[in-house]
């Protein structure tokens, strides 16, 4: 499971008079010298009353604290559009870019913002993939999220992360054995990951901890993961592998079928599982998710061709 923290609430916007340039770059400055100083609270009280009303002073730091762990210093704040209600602006932090959004009442209070990840205009658009995927794994597993609607899969909320399948292993209605506080408890924990179709890798990320079981990492969000890059430049997304099993290095290439790394439970993630996604571009922040079908599987003891998995889907190869 991987929470997106780069979108937080936005108010709805009322019309209000046109605030000078001068004040937006008052307050945008102000607000970047009280996140980088870590006083959320000061953030707080630059809100206007209906802005307090919709987030509390405490989800209101969490929000900053989540994304100072994941992102850090903001270097500089840049602005890049404006208009009447609102202004737009080029957050570059340490660890990433973001556009943010921000909306001022006639008091230069704030009264709406949106962080969000940074998309460069061009993009490639992917629906689907064409290319015929296998399951990257060789036993039955279980769909714990999945489906193109949000009651099926709370992915479908986040743009970068539409269509995506969390998947584990489930025996006797129970992800795990004992009483589930070791990474070794979890069935899924250190099976084999392996690749759904011939591709290149195009990322790796690797060297970060498993988590213990209950614990989060989102400064590292998808933990140890590989992203691979097939002939028709659709990318799949491995997330929350297991520290020190990946197999494969940037550059190579793979076959359908061969083991890449296992299952494990680093980065933003609660418990064992395998976070899988396909995406139009290979970085995480930048894409757009699309959907991800398998060409001929095992559902619930049944065949399905050209299938896309749902929440509550037992899933596994036909071969």
């Amino acid at each position: 499971m991987i929470k997106s923290i780069c979108i937080l609430f936005f108010v709805p916007m009322l019309a209000f008079s046109q605030s000078t340039l001068d004040n937006y770059k008052i307050v945008s400055q102000q607000f970047m010298d009280f996140y980088n100083n870590a006083t959320y609270d000061s953030i707080f009280y630059m809100y206007n009353d209906e802005m307090k009303k919709a987030i509390s002073q405490e989800q209101s730091a969490g929000f900053f604290k989540s994304i100072a762990l994941q992102f850090e210093e903001l270097k500089n704040i840049n602005i890049i559009d404006a208009n009447k209600n609102t202004h737009v602006y080029r957050a570059t932090f340490k660890n990433g870019v973001l556009d943010f959004v921000l909306s001022l009442d006639g008091e230069n209070l704030i009264r709406g913002f949106q962080l969000k990840p940074y998309k460069p205009d061009g993009l490639p658009k992917l629906e689907r993939n064409s290319t015929k995927m296998i399951l990257p794994f060789k036993e039955e597993w279980f769909v714990f999220w999945g489906g193109e609607t949000s009651e099926q899969n709370y992915h479908m909320n986040n743009e970068n992360q539409r269509y995506a399948y969390d998947m584990l292993m489930v025996k006797d209605s129970s992800s795990f054995k004992k009483e589930g506080k070791k990474n070794t408890d979890y069935f899924v924990f250190g099976k084999k990951i392996i690749a759904p179709c011939n591709a290149k890798v195009v990322k790796v990320i690797k060297g970060v901890k498993d988590n213990i079981p209950g614990e989060l990492n989102p400064k590292q969000l998808t933990g140890n993961t590989i992203v691979l890059e097939t002939k028709k430049k659709e990318y799949i997304l491995f997330a929350h592998l297991k520290q020190g099993s990946i197999k494969v290095k940037e550059g190579e290439f793979v076959k359908q079928g061969q083991t890449i790394a296992k299952c494990g439970n680093s980065g933003n993630s609660t418990e064992p599982h395998l976070h899988l996604q396909l995406q139009n571009v290979a970085d995480f922040f930048q894409a757009t998710g699309a959907k991800l079908y398998f060409d001929k599987i095992l559902v619930n003891d049944k065949i399905k061709t050209d299938y896309i998995p749902v929440k509550e889907d037992f899933v596994k190869n036909i071969k």
